[in-house]
């Protein structure tokens, strides 16, 4: 990425970013990080390709533009995933990072000192820009975000259904039982969440800080309510949120969200009441979104690819996770 000078009284930069993937042989995936050369700011950092946005274009054509002139790449596939601002000594930029998932050509870097392909949660390169700790975060998210319903199948049939689907590979739930009165969702929760971590999976109380702090949650779940009234991030690991719009999205990312979910995409039987928005105000809402955004409202893991394309990280389901 190019260095880019501002003064505080310029405008915010705006840069777009390129996390490139490969699949390893094992089955993960990789990206590709870039060290910065001598002479750059912050030189022998660690960062993601790309570059400034130049007048008169989009992020997604500069990122197109800054992958040929830096690797010599062509990006067939670039989703819109993540916006991050980042104040340094010398510039304020505002990140728009593409998850690269397709693309073609032979790598010939011409402005690094060196490349290095790497996993999210085994990093082993470094130093790395400040700005991108928040990225690697939202890089160890799973796609898919199972939210459970005990209230109306059965606590027992919901563990059982939970042990099954964390046995072939869940790795994120979030407890949302409204239903329950306070002993049994308390009971609930206790259980589940001893049974994610059996696992290795991280579980998130619906709304109720107090409760996911005394089970040993991962974390809470804001209602979209709750966005306006909480003044400062819950003292959790992981804080996500129900957005209904842009605004409530940067409201989530202002409270410190790790991530969210928008929607409805589609109809529910959980939210009779809504009209699903469709993908195409999906995405309008969206666009590069400021926090990892999972798409929610009538979709199971089959809609995963036109969701990554529409911006979103990933899926979250109540009745498409439990179905066999």
């Amino acid at each position: 990425m190019p260095d880019v000078m501002s003064s505080p009284e310029s405008n915010v930069i705006e840069v777009a970013a390129a996390v490139i993937e490969r699949r390893a042989a094992d089955g993960t995936i990789e990206f590709l990080l870039g060290q910065r050369a001598p002479g750059t700011f912050y030189p022998g950092f660690w960062e993601f390709p790309g570059g400034k946005v130049e007048p008169g274009e989009t992020p997604h054509a500069a990122l197109l533009r800054e992958l040929h002139e830096e690797l010599g790449i062509e990006a067939l596939r670039a989703d819109p995933w993540l916006r991050r601002q980042h104040r340094y000594e010398h510039a304020h930029v505002r990140l728009n990072f593409f998850r690269v998932r397709e693309w073609r050509g032979e790598l010939h870097d011409h402005v690094h000192s060196a490349l290095a392909w790497q996993r999210a949660d085994a990093l082993n390169v470094s130093p790395m820009l400040p700005a991108n700790a928040p990225v690697f975060t939202a890089l160890a998210l799973p796609d898919f975000y199972a939210i459970t319903h005990a209230g109306e199948i059965g606590v027992d049939a919901q563990l059982l259904a939970l042990a099954h689907a964390l046995d072939n590979g869940l790795k994120l739930v979030q407890l949302r039982e409204p239903r329950l009165d306070a002993a049994s969702r308390s009971a609930f929760v206790h259980a589940a969440v001893e049974l994610c971590h059996q696992y290795g999976a991280r579980a998130l109380v619906n709304g109720d800080i107090a409760l996911a702090k005394a089970t040993g949650a991962d974390g809470v779940h804001l209602p979209a309510v709750k966005l306006w009234t909480e003044v400062m991030r819950p003292a959790l690991p992981l804080v996500a949120a129900s957005c209904h719009s842009a605004t409530e999205l940067e409201q989530a990312a202002r409270l410190g969200c790790n991530f969210a979910v928008l929607g409805p995409v589609r109809a529910t039987a959980s939210h009779s009441g809504a009209a699903g928005i469709g993908w195409e105000r999906f995405a309008a809402e969206v666009a590069v979104p400021p926090l990892p955004t999972f798409a929610l409202g009538g979709l199971s893991r089959s809609d995963l690819d036109v969701a990554q394309r529409a911006g979103a990280h990933g899926i979250a389901a109540i009745r498409g996770a439990w179905e066999s």
